[in-house]
């Protein structure tokens, strides 16, 4: 498994501005990604007492061997109503 941040407590994010947002992760060697885990804050621990800022539709894409071109490998909804870790399969 590959975690991007060890610490998921709650306030330990990458919050975003506005409703739509991109994140970039670069690493080190070539993989082959088969599934993207998502976690978002249970809402009986949110501050706020909801989870509105958990992300909804999701889009991942990878780069193609030459890495210049994007290359779509899944899109996905996050489910507010069900557990805070899903895990969706990509195309690979």
């Amino acid at each position: 498994a590959f975690c991007l941040q060890p610490d998921v407590s709650s306030g330990n994010c990458w919050p975003l501005q506005g409703h739509e947002g991109q994140v970039v992760i670069r690493l080190p060697a070539e993989i082959l990604p088969t599934s993207v885990t998502v976690q978002h804050i249970f809402k009986e621990l949110s501050p706020s007492g909801t989870v509105s800022s958990a992300p909804r539709d999701i889009a991942v894409f990878g780069v193609d061997v030459d890495g210049e071109e994007e290359v779509p490998l899944g899109s996905f909804t996050y489910d507010i109503g069900k557990e805070a870790m899903q895990t969706f399969p990509l195309e690979v």
